[in-house]
C-alpha cells in the first residue's frame, strides 16, 4: 500500500469537559473562538467560521472527575482528509486490515468514520464537503447534524 495522501491534516478536536460554562469562559471569552453551536450537553466553537474547531461535552455528566495522572482524558481527536475519494480510500484501508469501525455519520458539512486506535483514543476520520452544499441558518451560519453515512456509496468513490 502507498503512504496516507500528503493533503491529509487533523482538524478539530473534541473534548470532554465537567462544566461547560468555565470551558466556554476559556475557549470562548479567553481565546476568542467563536460558538457555532449549542445543543446543550455539546457546544461547537470555531475561528473564521469554520463550522467548528473544538467540540466541548458533558456527556460523562456534569462535575465529571478529572483523570488521574497517567489516565488518558481525550474524547476523540479527528483527522481532516482533503476529499471524500480519500475518506473512501481510509475506509477501504481499515476494512483491508480488518479494523474495527464504531461508528459513521453524515453531519452535513462533512462526513465521519469513528474508532478508537490500540490505546483507547477516540479516533474520527472525516472529509469535509464542498462548503456551497453546507445546511445553514437564517444568518447563513452552517448547521451541523447526524445521519446515516452510506459506507457503500462511499466506498465506490475510491
Amino acid at each position: 500500500m502507498s503512504a496516507i495522501h500528503p493533503g491529509t491534516r487533523i482538524g478539530h478536536v473534541h473534548l470532554t469537559v465537567s462544566d461547560l460554562a468555565s470551558a466556554l469562559r476559556f475557549y470562548r471569552d479567553i481565546l476568542g473562538f467563536e460558538v457555532t453551536q449549542d445543543a446543550g450537553s455539546v457546544v461547537f466553537l470555531s475561528a473564521g467560521g469554520y463550522h467548528h474547531h473544538i467540540g466541548l461535552n458533558v456527556w460523562s455528566g456534569k462535575g465529571a472527575k478529572r483523570p488521574e495522572d497517567g489516565h488518558i482524558g481525550l474524547y476523540h481527536y479527528a483527522i481532516l482528509y482533503p476529499t471524500r475519494k480519500e475518506l473512501a480510500d481510509a475506509l477501504r484501508r481499515l476494512l483491508a486490515a480488518q479494523y474495527p469501525i464504531e461508528g459513521s455519520a453524515d453531519h452535513g458539512v462533512s462526513q465521519a468514520l469513528y474508532l478508537k486506535d490500540p490505546d483507547g483514543n477516540g479516533v474520527e476520520l472525516y472529509a469535509d464537503m464542498p462548503e456551497a452544499q453546507w445546511p445553514r441558518d437564517a444568518r447563513g451560519k452552517a448547521l451541523m447534524h447526524t445521519r446515516p453515512l452510506d459506507l457503500k456509496r462511499l466506498l465506490r468513490e475510491s
